[in-house]
């Protein structure tokens, strides 16, 4: 089995996930989703918002990258603009 390669483009600090997406989630989604919001792929983000993504690795503000569960239920992944956390969180606890 080859190993999924990490390029990390930025620091996520304390990774955290709110209750509801805990309970909702696979695991296995999030933490792909995980590794795709650390390697600056930000999901089902639009055109403007994947720029602001891009100039944020630039000018160190807030992330945010939307992915879907194999099961079709949307999350979301925010990295604060200090980087010291990620939190992964359904939108309605946003």
């Amino acid at each position: 089995m080859a190993k999924e390669r990490s390029t990390r483009r930025f620091s996520l600090g304390q990774v955290v996930i709110t209750s509801n997406a805990h309970e909702t989630l696979p695991p296995h989604d999030v933490l792909q989703a995980l590794v795709r919001h650390a390697n600056a792929d930000w999901g089902d983000v639009c055109e403007d918002d994947w720029e602001l993504n891009n100039e944020s690795l630039v000018d160190d503000s807030r992330v945010l990258s939307v992915y879907a569960s194999a099961t079709g239920t949307r999350f979301w992944i925010i990295t604060e603009w200090d980087r010291s956390v990620t939190t992964i969180l359904l939108p309605e606890d946003y």
